[in-house]
This record gives structure tokens, sequence and C-alpha cells, in this order.
């Protein structure tokens, strides 16, 4: 089923453009491939909208998933999760099984935003658009999620940690549509910190962390990534490989701070200047790692 409409464009309203509502995923990546760079996908709508009416974002055609249903369930099957593309943030906070395969997504997706944005906004849209200020990029580099991109030539996976190229430029083809998330369960230590200006506001600074703990004492696993401090986000490597090589203690997750605080890039904005941001990371990611290694 296809619908098309038509608005026509003034101050602070989208220009013209055509409507389109496919009702299954080959035909939505059969629109995109006949419109080319006159479409855009929209999933929730709250990174493209406010752009369009801006006009910083003129498509002549929309083509909006959501009555796609295949893109919006829940799977967890031998320890992997895989999540839709339209599947919302309301959605991932209620589900019980996510909650115990994964329990730091729902701590993410709670402070997202707030509940009317939660309600509408997906994840799909949320990770694709590439914005730096999202919170679930981020937690899909921490999770090592893989994307599944969905274009003429078929579909192909990429890793969240390779998928942010730049801000708003990342991997996806412009003729392919991200269709889901995978990624592992992880119910061990975990933690989503995020300091902001006011509730619902972008991340002036956020951070995601996994830890878990052998029987021994010892960190047997750690992942550490952060929210809106570079134009993408960032998985910090060498940092939770630290903890992995010495155990956690005060003194390692100090020198863990030091090292992923060496990989931000902040810049002067209406949060603050780059000095507060890069001090507002350094106290959520202790704060995050104490969390999450309490939690494990």
């Amino acid at each position: 089923m296809l619908r098309a409409v038509s608005t026509a464009g003034e101050t602070m309203i989208p220009g013209r453009f055509e409507y389109h509502q496919p009702d299954s995923l080959q035909t939505a990546v059969g629109l995109l491939s006949d419109l080319g760079d006159d479409a855009r996908v929209i999933a929730g709508g709250h990174s493209l909208i406010p752009m369009m009416k801006l006009r910083l974002a003129m498509p002549e055609h929309l083509i909006d998933l959501r009555a796609i249903d295949t893109l919006k369930s829940i799977e967890i099957s031998d320890g992997t999760v895989r999540i839709g593309a339209m599947v919302t943030q309301s959605d991932l906070i209620d589900h019980a099984g996510l909650q115990q395969a994964a329990p730091i997504v729902r701590e993410t997706a709670l402070q997202i935003a707030d509940p009317q944005v939660r309600y509408v906004g997906t994840i799909g849209g949320n990770v694709a658009n590439g914005d730096p200020g999202n919170d679930m990029p981020a937690l899909m580099q921490c999770l090592d999620a893989s994307f599944s991109l969905h274009g003429p030539d078929g579909e192909r996976q990429v890793s969240a940690r390779d998928f942010y190229e730049a801000a708003y430029f990342t991997a996806r083809d412009d003729l392919e549509i991200l269709t889901h998330v995978s990624f592992p369960g992880f119910s061990g230590g975990y933690a989503y910190e995020k300091q902001k200006r006011k509730i619902g506001d972008y991340a002036t600074a956020a951070a995601a962390v996994l830890l878990g703990k052998a029987t021994d004492g010892s960190c047997s696993h750690a992942a550490i990534a952060l929210t809106n401090l570079a134009d993408t986000p960032l998985y910090c490597e060498e940092a939770s490989n630290q903890l992995t090589q010495s155990g956690v203690t005060q003194a390692s997750i100090d020198a863990a701070v030091q090292s992923a605080i060496s990989q931000i890039e902040p810049v002067d904005d209406n949060r603050g200047p780059a000095e507060f941001k890069k001090h507002a990371a350094t106290v959520i990611l202790k704060r995050s790692l104490e969390l999450a290694w309490s939690r494990a």
C-alpha cells in the first residue's frame, strides 16, 4: 500500500514533498532505489522533521516505515538480542525479556528525551542518522552491536564500532535502510550515566559501561563508550582493555578514565565550553564505572 500527499512550505514549515507509506521492506527499498537522492526514509521523525522545518533538509519524497510490521519486533534467542528498527524507546523500556538480557538498554532509553518522544522515537532512527548527541549509538558500540542494512543488492552487516564516520556521516549507503540491530545479551555490571542541562535535553556528556566480574573477582569483560564528546560516538578500546588486564580498583578506574578522556574532542557550544565538557565527562565516566562494578 502506498499513500502520497503534498504540503506547501513557508517559514518553519517543511517544503513540498510526497509522502509514501509502504507496508513491506521490499517495497520501501524499491521506492528508495527508484527515487534516489530525492527521497529520505523516516522512522520516528524527531531528527528529520525539525531539519525539514528549518529547510536544512528538503527531500521531495518521504518514505515512512511505520507500516512495516517486520521492523517492530524484539527477539531474544540463544543469548542474542535482535531489535527491529521501528521498535520505539517505550517498547524497549517495557520489554521484560530485554530487561533480563540487557538491562542497560532500558536504563539508556529512560534517559532519552521525555515520555511523549519515547512513545514515537525509534531505535533505528536514533542510531541511523549519525547525530553524535543521540544516546543509542554509544550504547550500541558498548554492546558491540551489529547493524543490518538492506538495499538493492541485499542485506549486509556493519559493526556499530565501524558505522560512524563523522557527524551525520555513516557507513550506510544512501540506498540502504537500517532494519535491525543485534547484540549479545549482557546482564553483568552496567551503567549509562548522563549529564544534561535539563530533562529531555541532549547530553553534555554521557557514558555507557559494561563490566563483567569473574568468580575470582577479576574483571572478565569491560566495554566503555562515550556520547556527544566528539563528532562521533567514541568506543574507548584502550581504556576497556586496561580494566580487563589490571582489574578494577580505584587506581585502575582513574587510569581508565584518563585514557578515555584523552580520546574526546569536545567543542564550545551552548552546552558549555570544551573544558567544562571535559570535566563533566570525567565525572560521569568515573561514576559509571563505579556503579557498573558495584552492580557486577
